[in-house]
């Protein structure tokens, strides 16, 4: 195991709590071990793990993601998130590759949603040649994290948000049933509605976008309009 990994195990390991992680479990449909720590107390007790002069370096962040990945308790996976987020601005291209591995494996949204907006919308600004290659794949893939990522990548981008490919995007995929791709797009319409809600409104009505989706589109403009 990495000396960082071990470190961070000896750091969890006391503040487990067997209730906590029951429950955890649960919410998570019973798919992943626990050890029960919330995300307070756990980025607290990481800390000093996350300081600059401690972290891995970036030849060897491949490795520790993967290897974070492969630990049982989910809160592994959870900590790989963060610390992928402390270093997302010096990713290189090529860890478009891991990413794409990282979707795929142990896929739930409490991972996905983190991966899409911050890591993969974080690779496009700074490699959007690269990045495009991918997005391109992912939103046609039979992989429904794949194309929940293509279509929440821009979740954050406000009047950077590439119009046009955002909505040719849930075009795509409006016809998929999949909760979580439906509920992916009227999040995605949701946040973009928020900087242009005209748009927003004109292509749900446009698209015929209904149920969830719809519902989830148009939640904060008619949360606002009163």
């Amino acid at each position: 195991m990495h000396p960082w990994i071990t470190s961070v195990k000896t750091a969890l390991v006391p503040l487990g709590n067997h209730d906590n992680a029951q429950q955890m479990k649960a919410y998570m449909r019973n798919q992943y071990q626990f050890y029960g720590i919330q995300s307070v107390p756990r980025r607290e007790a990481l800390k000093p793990y996350f300081s600059k002069q401690a972290l891995p370096s970036l030849e060897e962040l491949p490795a520790v993601v993967k290897e974070l990945w492969a630990q049982p308790e989910r809160e592994f996976q959870l900590v790989a998130i963060d610390l992928l987020i402390k270093l997302k601005k010096k990713l290189p291209a090529t860890f478009l590759a891991e990413l794409e591995w990282l979707i795929t494996t142990k896929s739930w949204w409490d991972t996905v949603d983190m991966l899409a907006t911050h890591i993969a919308a974080n690779l496009f600004i700074n490699h959007p040649k690269e990045t495009q290659t991918y997005i391109r794949r992912w939103r046609h893939s039979d992989n429904i994290w794949l194309r929940r990522t293509a279509i929440l990548y821009q979740l954050k981008f406000k009047q950077q948000t590439d119009e046009k490919l955002l909505f040719k995007i849930i075009k795509e995929n409006q016809s998929d049933n999949e909760f979580f791709i439906q509920k992916a797009i009227g999040w995605a319409l949701r946040e973009y509605s928020k900087t242009h809600a005209g748009a927003v409104v004109a292509f749900i009505e446009a698209q015929g976008i209904q149920g969830l989706a719809r519902r989830e589109g148009l939640k904060w403009l008619n949360k606002n309009s009163h």
